[in-house]
């Protein structure tokens, strides 16, 4: 199988930019799922139920999200009643919502994807490594699945690898969000899981980590507070990394950052021109 998977969109920008180039490049590249990370898409804090049509509408098969999730009071609603969006695993028993979700393929083949969140220097939640083994166990890779994506947002770089490493073998992608900054460690571990430590973001990188810079660049030079972040409203690139899948096993065969847009040296996997 195919697999995209896209981090953060911030704001306007990124859903723009999603909406502008996912819908051609599923066909072009043949996608049979993709997964993109929500949680930054109304105005950079959470999602809205129109927003998260108009996501799934361009082609997301999947929205993720994060320590952002219910920012708009309405996803606690919505996100009951809509069963391709999900939040990190590990909140407390009772949060609206589920942590996984299983989605059928064009082809008939099943992908679950997990969301999970990590606890270094962000929101502390339950184990996230828990969570994750409680989803795969009820649902193991190759037994009920033939490929398995995990998002893991979080801040710490260390708790994103020990992701990766716990997962390998068990796995088709882990991929971390949260810093909305592409890593370049992109590769296949040794027991076939495609890892990748931030996928970045979907949004305009003429800017500071979506947002536009005066506010947060006064807020480290003054130490007062000041106006609410709002997210620069220039041109959208699109990040994430693009995996292919064995038929047999569900492991990763190759994996490809995808870059596409202003300000960052473009990429995408080439081989499926």
């Amino acid at each position: 199988m195919r697999l995209l998977f896209l981090g953060d969109i911030v704001g306007r920008p990124g859903r723009h930019v999603v909406a502008d180039r996912l819908p051609a490049l599923r066909e072009r590249w043949r996608l049979d799922c993709v997964v993109i990370n929500g949680e930054n898409a109304a105005g950079g804090f959470g999602i809205t139920e129109s927003i998260c049509d108009e996501v799934l509408g361009a082609g997301a098969d999947v929205i993720t999200l994060g320590n952002h999730s219910f920012d708009q009071r309405e996803a606690l609603v919505f996100i009951e009643r809509q069963p391709r969006l999900i939040r990190p695993a590990n909140y407390p028993p009772g949060t609206p919502g589920r942590g996984a979700t299983v989605i059928e393929t064009r082809s008939g083949a099943r992908v679950l994807v997990v969301n999970v969140m990590g606890r270094l220097f962000i929101d502390p939640m339950d184990d996230p490594f828990t969570a994750v083994d409680r989803e795969l166990a009820s649902c193991p890779l190759r037994d009920a699945a033939d490929a398995v994506i995990v998002d893991v947002h979080a801040e710490a770089t260390s708790e994103k690898e020990a992701f990766g490493w716990h997962l390998d073998g068990r796995a088709s992608l882990v991929v971390g969000t949260h810093t909305h900054v592409p890593t370049a460690d992109h590769r296949i571990l040794p027991g076939g899981t495609a890892y990748l430590t931030d996928a970045g973001m979907c949004g305009d990188y003429d800017s500071m980590l979506g947002m536009q810079k005066e506010e947060p660049l006064r807020r480290f030079l003054q130490k007062t507070p000041g106006s609410r972040l709002e997210p620069a409203q220039g041109e959208g690139t699109l990040c994430g990394i693009a995996v292919e899948t064995d038929d047999a096993t569900g492991l990763a065969k190759t994996v490809s950052a995808v870059r596409l847009g202003p300000h960052l040296e473009e990429t995408w996997p080439r081989a499926w021109d």
